[in-house]
This record gives structure tokens, sequence and C-alpha cells, in this order.
């Protein structure tokens, strides 16, 4: 599929005899007109990034308006690692939330290859600026790395490169994962470890190569560990392909598999004690409940379009998939129909056919237990239903399965793309006919999924009583602050307020995961959204559901006492809620405190109820 140098015009901007969907690794050649395209590439990916967020931006009172937990959960991430620098904290584990257990925050999205480095920015201007450089800069260093290592090392056409790489990093399931998922839209470590690990075959390199691969493989796993599983098998099966039905590949076998112990010994050398804690530390869990595993892809959604893009809406996105965050296989029609066009134009190729199978394997495997259709059970099970129990897999969330395939898709266009450029140029005479048939085909494919600015909502600011550290008295001696409602996936509120204050303020139950110790659980310490209910929190959840206070009884008051005792409560606080003077009657009633109103929240000091 290479084509002769003398097929390509003098001057051109690519190379070419460049490496072709085969594979071959050979460098762009430098020129000047070469770096204006490189940079005007990365510029439309800037573009591309603050088009996406620019609501965010613009508004500084705003959060994504479809996933403000998640939002405030990293808003909270970001000051965590703010304070491992600042207050050398013990990374992996965090008592500044769930009061007195504490969180896992291995087994959590601690993303500390990002919080880490970007201390400076949560420090300057607050763990909300961090968050959206995260999202934001994640998303433009996604396309850039992808550019650079399909234009230098897979493809070797600046073209064809921009317009995988531009897929990669904005195709629908990635807008849709911006939505308060920037560890998810942060993927620019995995075409690293693609190029690390294509280059493991060098001869005599083994050693040093083995070394970059085990570096990039760590950066990834302290920014999403489901991402590098899904990585690791994408390039186990696309290699075990060309290594089958590829003699050349065979050859370096020896250095590659020298070079990937090497990168398996340090990766597992670094990573051994980080995931012993997030498997066998305090507050570790046992793989996800069921009711998330259920979380699959329907068969519709993938000739769908998502909300976030031009085509879509919300109406007709809502019914396939579980929430706005999760839109992985929201591809639309006119591109289904092209990609599997292109696999079939490509179909000599062994690494086209090999990223073909994977998409569909992990198209089956994103369907579920069960396989659905229109927003309704078939009664025909998927090949999941016989993984999900197994360990690690029943960690995995089987829709982002097909999250997994828009980087295959990436591929294969930036492969299309390169091989009617070489049809372009190695006739001439139809050269204008090919063009005009490439771009109207990419148009009609890609027009209909170009992502929308994410919607946003406006926020309460944070209460004075927080920012003003007028909550620090009530929390000496190890008490915590209790936040009505309290936090839960819901409502995370709080760790925005804690963030604010860089984790200063410790927050009883939050919003996390962890293992869930009831005696009833099934099985054991299965994963549990926040922490394990108690009658109190049960309390003003339903005043919070309904609006309405639940009987109060004497045993209701006993045990509020308990649970206040119990979270070392020295001060509950009310701030603006729709069911604020319900919530303000309950804590009352259940404690025989009247609360005073002082910097925008309701306070109840409880000290005398828990000392």
């Amino acid at each position: 599929m290479t084509t002769p140098e003398s097929d390509v015009p003098s001057g051109s901007d690519g190379p070419a005899a460049a490496p072709s969907a085969e594979g071959a690794s050979r460098a762009v050649r430098p020129s000047r007109r070469g770096k204006w395209a490189d940079l005007a590439a990365v510029l439309s990916f800037v573009v591309l990034g603050f088009w996406v967020t620019g609501r965010l931006w613009l508004d500084p009172g705003s959060d994504v308006r479809d996933n403000q937990s998640d939002q405030s959960q990293f808003e909270w991430m970001m000051a965590h690692g703010a304070r491992v620098v600042t207050h050398f904290a013990y990374p992996f584990h965090s008592n500044q939330m769930n009061v007195p257990d504490g969180v896992n925050l291995m087994a959590n999205t601690s993303v500390l290859s990002i919080s880490l480095p970007m201390t400076p920015i949560t420090l300057l201007f607050g763990p909300r600026a961090s968050f959206l450089v995260f999202l934001t800069v994640g998303m433009i260093a996604t396309a850039t790395a992808w550019y650079f290592v399909l234009s230098r090392v897979l493809i070797g056409s600046r073209g064809p490169a921009w317009l995988g790489a531009g897929f990669c990093a904005f195709a629908p399931a990635m807008v849709s994962h911006a939505n308060g998922h920037p560890n998810i839209v942060s993927q620019f470590v995995v075409p690293l470890i693609i190029w690390r690990t294509l280059r493991l075959g060098e001869p005599g390199r083994w050693l040093r190569n083995g070394v970059l691969l085990a570096l990039v493989i760590v950066w990834q796993a302290f920014l999403n560990l489901e991402i590098l599983l899904m990585t690791a098998i994408g390039l186990g099966v696309v290699i075990g392909v060309l290594a089958v039905g590829r003699a050349d590949i065979r050859s370096r076998a020896r250095s590659f598999l020298a070079g990937l112990a090497v990168a398996a010994g340090i990766a597992a050398l670094l990573l051994a004690y980080p995931l012993y804690v997030q498997f066998f530390g305090p507050d570790a869990y046992s793989g996800l409940s069921r009711l998330i595993r259920g979380y699959s892809s329907d068969l519709a959604s993938f000739v769908a379009y998502s909300r976030e893009s031009l085509a879509g809406n919300a109406r007709t996105a809502a019914g396939l998939a579980k929430n706005p965050t999760e839109e992985n296989s929201f591809f639309g029609w006119a591109l289904v129909v092209l990609v599997i066009a292109l696999v079939w134009w490509l179909r000599r190729s062994i690494v086209v056919l090999a990223l073909a199978g994977l998409g569909l394997l992990f198209a089956v495997l994103s369907l579920g237990r069960e396989v659905r259709f229109n927003n309704r059970g078939t009664g025909v099970p998927g090949p999941w239903a016989a993984l999900e129990n197994l360990p690690i897999l029943h960690s995995v969330v089987p829709t982002r399965w097909a999250l997994a395939i828009t980087p295959i898709i990436g591929l294969l266009l930036a492969y299309g793309a390169e091989r009617a450029r070489e049809l372009a140029y190695a006739h001439p005479v139809a050269r204008g006919q090919i063009r005009f048939v490439t771009a109207t085909m990419l148009t009609m494919a890609l027009l209909p999924i170009v992502p929308t600015p994410l919607p946003v909502a406006r926020l309460d600011p944070i209460p004075t009583f927080v920012t003003s550290g007028a909550w620090r008295p009530y929390v000496s001696g190890g008490r915590s602050v209790v936040t009505l409602p309290l936090p839960d996936t819901t409502y995370a509120e709080p760790l925005r307020w804690s963030a604010s204050t860089r984790l200063d303020m410790p927050l009883a139950r939050g919003y996390f995961l962890g293992p869930d110790t009831r005696p009833n659980a099934d099985p054991p310490k299965v994963a549990l959204f926040g922490a394990v209910p108690r009658p109190t929190s049960n309390f003003f959840a339903t005043i919070r559901r309904t609006g309405a206070v639940p009987p109060i009884t004497p045993q209701s008051r006993v045990r509020a006492v308990d649970d206040l005792r119990y979270w070392r409560a020295g001060v509950v606080i009310l701030g603006p809620h729709e069911h604020e003077a319900a919530l303000r009657r309950g804590m009352t009633e259940l404690t025989g405190i009247e609360p005073v109103f002082t910097g925008g929240v309701w306070v109840w000091d409880v000290r005398s109820l828990t000392d």
C-alpha cells in the first residue's frame, strides 16, 4: 500500500514511501512547509478544544451541566494532588473525605500523574481552573500526540494524520466524556504507548526501549487504568495478528520480547505498591456492583448521533445511553457505512483487518450481558455475561469498551485518507475526481458528528462560611464538617467547597467508590458509590428526594446522635437548596439545637452532642 517515491511530486509535504497501514516506520522529512503544516494542525486542535469547553471558560461561575458531581469530585482530586505536594500528604489514601474511614484514592480517579504537576495552577488559580485546564489541554494534547505519532510513525503524511488525530480526540464519545471526565478525554499517553511498543523490535535497543515503554505505562496508570487495560488488549491483538501474518515482524521477536520483558518488569516494580493499596489496602473494594456492570451499549446507538454532535439531540439520545457522559457508541449511520466500506477497500492490509476485528470485538463486549436494541432487552445474551465476574474485568463498565472503538476508527480514517492520497498522486488525470469523492464521503460521514460546545449550568457561589475559614474552630481535635444534604453521587457540591479550602475542611461521607461492608452485601466488599448508608444519611436523603420530613421518633434522635458521633461531627451546615426549609427543620428536630444563619449557611454547633 505504499507508493513509490517517483509517484509523489517534488515538494510534497509528506514522504512518498511513508509508512502505510502495514506499520512501517519512516520519519517525515523536515521542511519549512512541513513545520507550518504541523503548526496549523496543532492550532486547529487548540481551536477545537476551546470550542468544546468555551462556555466554561467564558462563565467562571458555571459547571458542566450534565455531570456536576464528577466535576466536583475532580476538583477535589486536583486539590488532593496539591495537598500531596504542599503538605506531603499520603497520595494513595485520604481522611479529608468520608471521615472517619477515609477514601482509597488508588481505587478512585485520583489522577496523580496530572494533579501533582498541576499543583502551581491549583494553588494560584484554584481547583476549578486546574480542572478546566486539565479538561481542555487534555483534549488538545490527545489530538496533538495522535497527530505526531500518525504523521511520523504510522502513516507518514500530515493530512491523513490530522484527520485521524482530530477524530481520536474530538469524536462523539470523547466529547461526551468531556462532561466531567477529564481523565478519559486525556488520552495523550495512548499514542505514546503505541509508539514505544512498536519501537521494541529495534535490534540492539531492547533495554532503552523497554525502559521508555515502562515509563509511559506508569504515567497512564496514574491517569486512568481502564484506558490502559483497553490499550494493552488492543495492542496485544494487533501485534499478535501481525506476528502470525508477517515474517518480518517475527524476525524481530527476540528484541521485541526482551524489551517487553524489561517494560513489564519495571512497570510492575513501580506499580506494585500502588496496586497493592488499590486492591488490598484500606477501603479497597472488589469489583463494581451488578447495577453498574449492567451499563452497556444499546445496539441502536451505533448508528445514532450523540447529543453533543451537530446532528444529535438529547431526546433521541437519552434512551440509548445511561447518561450524557457515557455516549460511547454514537457514531452515526453515515460513519458506520464509511468504516465498513474502508475495511472492504483496504482488506488486503493485515493491519486494517486486525483493527476491524478488534473494533468488532470491543463493540460486542460493550453490549453487556444482554443485547439491547432501542432501549429494550432482546433476551440475547452477550459474551460479556461470561466475562464480567473475572478479576479486573469485574471493575470495567461494559459500555466503555465502545469508547476504545474511537481510536480504531481514527486510524482507519487516516489509513483510508492516505490510500486516497496515494491514488491521487498515482493517477494525475483523475486526481481531481479522486479528491472530490474523498472530500464528499468524509464530509457526509463527519459533518453530522462535529462537536457542539458543552452545555453549562450556573452554580451557587461557595458560601462565605467556607471561604472565610469560619468552620475551622469547629473541626479542631479531628472533627469533621457534616453538610446537608450529605454528599453522594447526586449531590457532590460539598466536595467543591472542601477543594476550595485545599482540603483543610474535612467532610463526613462524600462521593467516591468504596466497599459495601453491609452484612447483606452481595458479593462482599463490592463497590458502592459513597459511604455505607446510615440511618441519618437515609433520613436526609429522603428529604432531599421528596421535600418531606419523615416522622421523627425518640429512636431516630438517638440514632442521629450516634451517627454524628460516628462522623466525629463538630458542625453541621446547610447551604442553599430547594428543600432548605425541610432540611433545616429535620436537623433541628433531630438534635434539639437551633441553627444560626451566618456566612450564607445555617450552622448547627453539635460539639456538645459529640464530645
